[in-house]
């Protein structure tokens, strides 16, 4: 049960996020990009930190352009370092370059981010990914994506479950969208 569901609704920054963003598949680059910067950055902070911050990260990693960020050098280290409008820790800011050139080898491999994450849908043996397979791959392949991001951003994405209540208007719409995991995931993980 999503306690989100509760308190989101109506809130100035929950709110929005919440009834539009939340669970809703996406498919573009940048707003997945996005959307692991802020997991990431979200660790031992609160969601709301991350709402108010996000027009900050947005300016500061150059609209979650890929292969910007990918070729970010010490002095744009230096300079997100001392951006007051974003989280500054080094590991963080370290992980967002390293996973920024991580994503642009995705489009070689696999066609992009979106691609490869609804390629691994299924684990070796055909069933569907569960929560610990996800966490293995993603440290596996990407930097300061431990067990918490890699669940909310599978879960933010509607690759893994619990978002939402089944009775939220926000999980209604989404299911009407399709989600990568069809309305059987409930049952199935």
């Amino acid at each position: 049960m999503s306690g989100y569901c509760d308190y989101a609704p109506g809130h100035p920054l929950h709110g929005p996020y919440h009834d539009t963003e939340y669970g809703f598949p996406q498919r573009e680059e940048s707003v997945l990009f996005e959307r692991l910067i802020l997991e990431i950055n979200q660790a031992g902070l609160s969601w709301e930190t991350m709402l108010r911050k996000r027009e900050g990260f947005h300016r500061a990693y150059h609209g979650f352009d890929v292969d910007r960020v990918a070729r970010y050098r010490e002095k744009d280290r230096e300079r997100l370092l001392n951006d007051a409008g974003i989280v500054r820790n080094r590991l963080k800011v370290d992980a967002a370059i390293h996973n920024a050139k991580v994503i642009r080898g995705l489009r070689a491999s696999h066609g992009g981010f979106a691609s490869w994450l609804d390629a691994h849908l299924l684990d070796e043996g055909g069933q569907r990914r569960d929560k610990a397979g996800w966490i293995k791959l993603f440290k596996k392949t990407f930097r300061f994506t431990g067990g918490e991001i890699t669940n909310e951003f599978l879960m933010s994405l509607g690759y893994l479950p619990g978002a939402h209540r089944d009775d939220c208007p926000a999980q209604k719409r989404i299911l009407k969208l399709k989600p990568p995991l069809d309305p059987a995931w409930r049952r199935k993980l």
